[in-house]
């Protein structure tokens, strides 16, 4: 017999409504920001909202997520045990936490993600973290498949948890400090700055430019759409779309989309199932080009390769659509396939490479009027980054989400029985206590409409049995209550049998995978010590954001400039024309001196402390 394994798609959430449409759209699990303490202090949430997100997934079997995962001063320990306590009672499934202070806090029996910002990229850190107690694990988002495969064939019991969509922070994630050193912004305490967003110079060490006002550091989206069955096979369990910050347009659309994806392959590959249930019926057809995006990679997953970044521009491009064909004074045409909306939001980019957006006011077949002409050049590529038709269809119902149901009728010796039995075998009869009377005309037709006006519930009905000795009338009204309470028993059924996973974190004293923790240990408090000193680490620094060091790395990145430019010692066996070593110059004049570490295939950004000339 195959054993299966639970397949869940993770998807973002804003806030309570980004949630609900999440779920309507597909998503077998929901992340979302805690009230405090989130890896996105503009995303947090109530309690309240919490609560009311919970109560509508688990009529779907969907867990919800939250995420706790910023390391912690010493006074908010108090707070954040009170918080998950909280979070606890209102039936949160599980607790996304960077800080290993939180494990020596008196919890609930609550399960523990250890998120992304742990930095976990190795089947030794894994392998540790699930002794330790972690439930799931969040994986760097820089793994190869082999690199996950290996992680996974060390822990095959602990779910691995994967992105597979959004935007890619271009520093190993909870490895970056450039935002708390240069403007107080802590990325560890959910306040990035978006610092690889900004326009730098690169110089060489005679203060050469190699390049000027690009957006060096930052990357493409990344979109492994096309890698989902692949990442299966490594071991992946739960496929993750970023997106805390993003609107509910865009979580409808990619959730939409990665369901569609995910349910072709579940499909076919039996010894994959599902985690949650309902069928979902979209009103859309849903593109990933429609929404938010700065171009698409896979990022490492197949190994390094040229497209990962957008030196360009950091915004959206959106869907290409065609060149400029015909300039005039007021119009120009384009000639490509699509068709384009009054409203609709167009961008291109000059010849320095600069990005430019505008309006248009006006459609005539490929004849478009901007509300202000931009300056275009014939041939020039345009891009869509807002479709007007689009949007307007996501901002009505766009999905439905219905869970199968079947029914009995039949009689008893004191009236009538009906029985609803869901997908997932929750089982419950109601009675309807009446006195048989036999009908002037067939009934048949009346009880399967009265009983199948299930319309404005989670349930859709897949099959009805009638059992019936006689054509016995029953009032329409009598079946339409027997249809009530059934279904509210059923209701009630399924929040009773939720499968909720309770389980205490347990205290162990098993190696940590170092001995020493530098500053990237990211420990701020004394609980986080006391972990650390109970699994065999003998010297622990605190955290940068605690004590700054001037001579820290700030970031640890994958992505690597000197391979962009073509000058790789492995990969292209080219000699830079410049003089190392690099810096990227940023428009207030800081300087940030660039390392590379070719053993591991890593480039390092440290602040030079100098400003240039």
């Amino acid at each position: 017999m195959i054993r299966q394994r639970p397949i869940e798609l993770l998807a973002p959430a804003k806030n309570l409504e980004c949630g609900i449409e999440a779920i309507n759209h597909g998503a077998d699990a929901v992340y979302i920001g805690a009230p405090r303490f989130g890896a996105r202090a503009a995303a947090g949430n109530s309690l309240e909202d919490i609560e009311a997100l919970v109560r509508y997934a688990h009529l779907y079997r969907v867990r919800i997520y939250v995420t706790v995962n910023t390391i912690l001063k010493e006074e908010e320990l108090a707070d954040t045990e009170k918080m998950i306590w909280d979070l606890y009672r209102v039936g949160v499934d599980a607790l996304i936490v960077q800080d290993m202070g939180i494990t020596r806090l008196n919890l609930p029996p609550i399960p523990l993600h250890a998120s992304t910002q742990m930095d976990n990229r190795t089947p030794q850190k894994v392998k540790f973290l699930a002794e330790a107690g972690f439930r799931q694990v969040v994986l760097a988002r820089e793994l190869t498949l082999d690199e996950i495969a290996k992680i996974h064939a060390a822990c095959p019991d602990t779910p691995l948890e994967v992105f597979v969509h959004g935007a890619l922070c271009v520093s190993y994630s909870g490895q970056c400090y450039v935002s708390q050193a240069c403007f107080g912004r802590s990325a560890n305490r959910g306040e990035c700055a978006q610092f690889c967003r900004l326009s730098f110079d690169m110089v060489d060490a005679d203060g050469k430019t190699i390049a000027r006002g690009k957006h060096l550091l930052s990357l493409k989206d990344m979109n492994q759409s096309d890698n989902l069955e692949a990442l299966l096979d490594a071991g992946a369990s739960s496929l993750k779309i970023e997106g805390r910050l993003k609107d509910v347009a865009y979580v409808k659309n990619v959730t939409a989309y990665y369901r569609q994806k995910l349910d072709a392959i579940l499909k076919r590959r039996k010894e994959y199932v599902r985690a949650s249930s309902g069928t979902v019926r979209l009103a859309f057809r849903p593109q990933l080009d429609k929404s938010f995006s700065r171009g698409f990679t896979d990022y490492f997953l197949h190994g390094r390769t040229p497209d990962i970044f957008s030196f360009h521009t950091p915004k959206s491009l959106g869907e290409e659509m065609g060149v400029a064909k015909e300039v005039r004074g007021n119009y120009f045409t384009v000639a490509g396939v699509k068709p384009f909306s009054n409203g609709d939001g167009l961008c291109y980019l000059d010849e320095q490479g600069k990005l430019h957006g505008f309006r248009v006011n006006r459609v005539e077949n490929n004849k478009l009027y901007p509300q202000e002409m931009p300056r275009l050049r014939p041939k020039t590529k345009i891009y869509r980054n807002f479709d007007q038709e689009f949007e307007r269809v996501m901002q009505k119902k766009s999905a439905e989400r219905k869970i199968a149901v079947s029914m009995l009728f039949e009689e008893n010796n004191f009236g009538f029985t009906l029985t609803l039995t869901d997908e997932d075998d929750n089982c419950i009869s109601v009675t309807l206590p009446a006195e048989k009377t036999l009908a002037r005309t067939p009934q048949a037709e009346n009880l399967k409409t009265q009983l199948g006006k299930l319309g404005n519930t989670p349930f859709e009905l897949e099959k009805l049995d009638i059992s019936l000795s006689a054509d016995w009338f029953v009032p329409s009204s009598a079946l339409a209550d027997l249809r009530r309470n059934a279904v509210e028993k059923l209701l009630e059924a399924r929040r009773i049998n939720y499968p909720q996973e309770r389980v205490r974190f347990p205290k162990t004293t098993h190696a940590f995978v170092v001995g020493d923790l530098t500053y990237l240990g990211n420990v701020m408090n004394t609980k986080a010590q006391a972990f650390y000193h109970d699994h065999g680490v003998k010297r622990i620094e605190p955290a940068f954001e605690k004590a700054p060091r001037t001579d820290a790395v700030l970031m640890f990145c994958k992505h690597c400039l000197r391979y962009s430019m073509g000058w790789c010692p492995v990969h292209h066996k080219v000699k830079s024309p410049y003089k190392e070593p690099y810096y990227l110059v940023s428009t207030d004049g800081r300087r940030f001196r660039l390392d590379f570490d070719c053993k591991v295939c890593q480039m390092k950004v440290s602040l030079d402390n100098r400003k240039s000339e």
